[in-house]
């Protein structure tokens, strides 16, 4: 889960990370009350969207009066901001972070993420803040520092010293970042983060470290913990289609192909896309019903695949283990039946019951286009979808 810039400055500064004064803006008026609060010659005004590369896209503005923070806002506001992490659709700006100007000397990069491979917490540091970090990493790689710090230790006063001394710190420098990356790391693992990015964390000509922006992304898995994390959550920032398919248990990510896709297991859903890939189609989610589902839940599946206008075929795989194929079957049908089946559905079953749940597939009267084996099935999908 991800939360905007100005949620991430609150935690920061519950936290006794030093951030920037500013004030959340849902309107041009709010916009201009938040630059008279901060008092100050100049502001930023920060479009609230979930995604990077704002500044580039026209979603970051320095104003220097009132006025001047009215208009830009209003313009702001309402306006479909395209980044490079947004892809060509762009997102709609519906918020407004306005933040008090500050004296930077130098910008870093600051981050921390579950490494996988190795079981620890990275935490990367760089002198190329305001960058993008993968293009630092390719072109100079000797920029960027990580050290790997193991969780059941925690944080320890080697890996801090190997972060300043990689990056050449002064003395002042090194003295604040010391009492920095704690509190962040603190965090870090209080909250559940899988990433937590200061880009840039700047050294001001107050000689004070400060967290210029804030990208954090929680692990969706352990937010029963924080209740007042998971209310932060802004479903308009994230596919519709997830949202609803989240309220019915089902395990949905929407993608952008015309294949629609419903499969029972998260390694035959990934193999289902690969295959359709490889028989030269697109597939438009991952979903994954799960082992033991319901009527209901494929019912609920069915809608959400039938409501996305770029879908053209429906390609469901399933292998009855744990779930039997009639039961698969009768749920197919009846779903298709009382949603009005209008897309082509290619169906391939396989596993316990599975000449039962043929035969009740052939009876239904649908036009129901049955697969032999997967292969058979993506090559199917992909020619109905064209």
């Amino acid at each position: 889960m991800n939360i905007h810039e100005y949620q991430a400055k609150a935690l920061f500064a519950l936290s006794g990370v030093p951030v920037p004064e500013g004030y959340f803006a849902g309107s041009p008026i709010e916009a201009e009350f938040a630059f008279r609060r901060l008092g100050g010659p100049v502001a930023v005004v920060k479009a609230q969207v979930h995604a990077g590369g704002r500044g580039k896209g026209g979603g970051v503005k320095l104003v220097k009066s009132p006025d001047e923070c009215f208009n830009v806002s209003k313009a702001m506001l309402g306006m479909t901001l395209v980044t490079p992490q947004t892809g060509a659709e762009g997102k709609l700006v519906r918020k407004l972070y306005i933040e008090a100007g500050s004296n930077i000397d130098k910008e870093f990069y600051l981050a921390m993420l579950v490494d996988r491979d190795t079981a620890t917490i990275a935490i990367m540091f760089s002198t190329e803040g305001g960058m993008d970090i993968e293009t630092v990493a390719e072109k100079t790689p000797e920029k960027i520092v990580t050290v790997h710090v193991d969780p059941t230790a925690g944080l320890q006063g080697f890996h801090l010293r190997n972060l300043s001394f990689a990056m050449k710190l002064t003395k002042e420098q090194t003295k604040e970042f010391h009492a920095l990356v704690p509190k962040l790391y603190n965090m870090f693992m209080k909250y559940d983060f899988s990433l937590l990015e200061v880009n840039p964390l700047v050294w001001t000509k107050e000689e004070k470290f400060i967290a210029l922006d804030g990208k954090m992304n929680f692990d969706e898995n352990a937010l029963f913990r924080h209740k007042e994390i998971a209310a932060m959550r802004d479903y308009e920032e994230e596919d519709p289609r997830e949202v609803e398919a989240a309220k019915f248990g089902l395990n949905y990510i929407g993608l952008d192909g015309n294949i629609g896709c419903l499969v029972n297991g998260a390694g035959l859903a990934m193999a289902t896309m690969d295959i359709i890939k490889h028989c030269g189609g697109t597939p438009a989610n991952f979903l994954d019903v799960g082992g033991g589902a319901s009527e209901e839940m494929v019912t609920n599946a069915f809608r959400i695949l039938f409501s996305d206008v770029r879908v053209k075929a429906v390609f469901v795989n399933i292998f009855g283990g744990i779930m039997r194929c009639d039961v698969i079957a009768n749920a197919v049908v009846n779903s298709a039946k009382a949603l009005g089946l209008k897309l082509p559905l290619i169906v391939r079953l396989e596993g316990t019951n599975v000449e039962l749940g043929k035969e009740i597939l052939q009876k239904s009267g649908l036009k129901i286009t049955a697969a032999d084996d997967m292969e058979d099935g993506a090559r199917k999908a992909v020619a109905a979808a064209k």
